[in-house]
């Protein structure tokens, strides 16, 4: 079978694609472009993560033992581990790359494999090109994990320590220690579970876990920090209220929240906040990247602060390449990916949760009232998303239709942009827009929009649904 790595790496259905096989012959592909592309200043190391889904384990150890077959020194990890550990010991390493199995917030009978660079960030759309390119060209070559960890090729090692003292570093810890905050962490069945408590551990902070168990069908949800997965913790806020509860997705990469109470925060208002936060509370300096779909009031904090703002393609691995070419503050994007400056070129979403807390232990006042603060000077942004099942094989012509026949005005203000770098968007000139991506992983169509009101925002995303009718008909 053709296997084809899509937004952020591979993924498929377990037992259906997903086999050890076809994880054996991605590894081996993997492994030759490695050894046909050697990277100065790295060595013949690889780091292999995992996270809770069925089989990952396995599959883990099943790619380490091809690396480890193709002469390569392999980290792997004893135990779940979060995605941004995985790419931190990689560039702390010095490591070729790394590999993660998980499928993220897809859904439980999905796995996947998520190929990291020597930079300790996703690879770019030409490497995955390139590794697609080597599939089947040798034979898989592999040790088994005993002999291989006897003969020292492979080393099974927790990797997260060395990333919870950088992220310690990351903020003003101390300042956080004392801060005396009660803070929930929504796991959603992750492998963050945990984190935030091993963190936190021995510091003024009361921290919360929820939904922390291990259970590789995450409590029946696709493991994503959106609002319908929220439901449990909700209940749990309003009677016992926090000052924050941030959401990991199954990997932890990538973060949601809610405030104290269970109300839910989008990921802008939370990527908002961090940009106000790190400009106005810590005075540094630098280019603000966002992906496409990600909210315009950060255009206008941008235009505020005087800062240059980069719209990239939807994957962070877009964001990562900005990031890489340096004076980056922050790279955000919708979904929930967040980088910091001073880190990894990856999302990382204990690192997020860490400056959230630093950001209220430096403001002493609540979410909800610095929301209101942002939203005083920048005017209020409603947001929605929805996700249709679209035909694959119409997609192509559906974006061609889109660009060629735009419409006039969205709601009642007149079209002043249309963007068409990644799916298609339309801006209206009152700032509102919205937009049609087909998903780079799932045989989906999502429909982005943002306006001043919710109401206006469910009349955006009618349209977009009656456009795509109109494509088809």
């Amino acid at each position: 079978m053709s296997i084809k790595f899509g937004t952020d790496g591979w993924r498929a259905i377990i037992a259906e694609d997903f086999t050890f096989a076809n994880v054996a012959r991605v590894a081996q592909a993997t492994a030759d472009y490695w050894n046909a592309n050697p990277v100065a200043g790295t060595e013949k190391r690889v780091v292999v993560g995992y996270d809770r889904r069925f089989l990952s384990d396995g599959f883990a150890r099943c790619a380490a033992e091809v690396f480890a077959g193709n002469d390569f020194i392999v980290t792997l990890t004893p135990e779940p581990t979060p995605t941004p550990s995985v790419s931190f010991a990689v560039k702390a390493q010095k490591a070729i790359g790394g590999v993660m199995i998980t499928a993220s917030h897809n859904p439980p009978i999905f796995n996947g494999f998520k190929l990291k660079s020597h930079y300790g960030g996703s690879s770019d759309s030409e490497t995955c090109k390139a590794v697609e390119g080597w599939l089947d060209k040798n034979s898989v070559r592999s040790v088994k994990l005993a002999e291989a960890i006897k003969a020292k090729q492979i080393v099974v090692k927790d990797i997260r320590p060395d990333h919870f003292a950088a992220l310690k570093k990351l903020v003003d810890f101390k300042l956080i220690a004392k801060s005396k905050l009660r803070f929930a962490h929504e796991a959603l069945f992750g492998v963050g579970a945990g984190c935030f408590e091993q963190l936190l551990g021995g510091t003024t902070c009361k921290v919360t876990t929820l939904n922390g168990a291990h259970d590789p069908l995450f409590g029946g949800i696709n493991p994503e920090p959106v609002e319908a997965n929220y439901g449990r913790s909700q209940a749990f806020l309003k009677k016992h209220p926090h000052d924050l509860c941030l959401v990991t997705d199954g990997d932890a990469d990538r973060v949601g929240g809610m405030d104290g109470h269970g109300k839910y925060l989008t990921t802008h208002i939370l990527i908002c906040l961090l940009l106000r936060h790190l400009f106005v509370n810590r005075g540094l300096r630098g280019r603000m990247v966002k992906a496409l779909t990600t909210t315009s009031m950060l255009d206008k904090m941008c235009e505020a602060y005087g800062i240059e703002l980069v719209e990239t393609g939807v994957g962070f691995k877009y964001i990562c390449a900005e990031m890489l070419k340096g004076n980056v503050l922050l790279g955000a994007e919708e979904s929930g990916g967040i980088g910091f400056a001073g880190h990894i070129p990856e999302r990382d979403g204990i690192a997020a949760g860490l400056m959230l807390l630093e950001m209220l232990a430096v403001e002493r006042t609540s979410l909800s009232r610095l929301i209101v603060h942002l939203e005083k000077q920048f005017g209020p942004h409603r947001y929605g998303r929805i996700d249709t099942h679209f035909p694959l094989e119409k997609r192509g012509a559906l974006m061609e239709f889109l660009k060629a026949n735009p419409p006039a005005k969205l709601l009642r203000s007149s079209l002043a942009d249309v963007k068409s770098f990644d799916g298609v968007k339309f801006i209206s000139a009152d700032g509102s827009w919205l937009m049609l991506r087909g998903s780079g992983t799932e045989p989906i169509l999502r429909i982005y929009a943002e306006s001043q009101s919710d109401t206006n925002v469910r009349k955006l995303l009618r349209f977009g649904a009656e456009l795509t009718t109109h494509a088809l008909i």
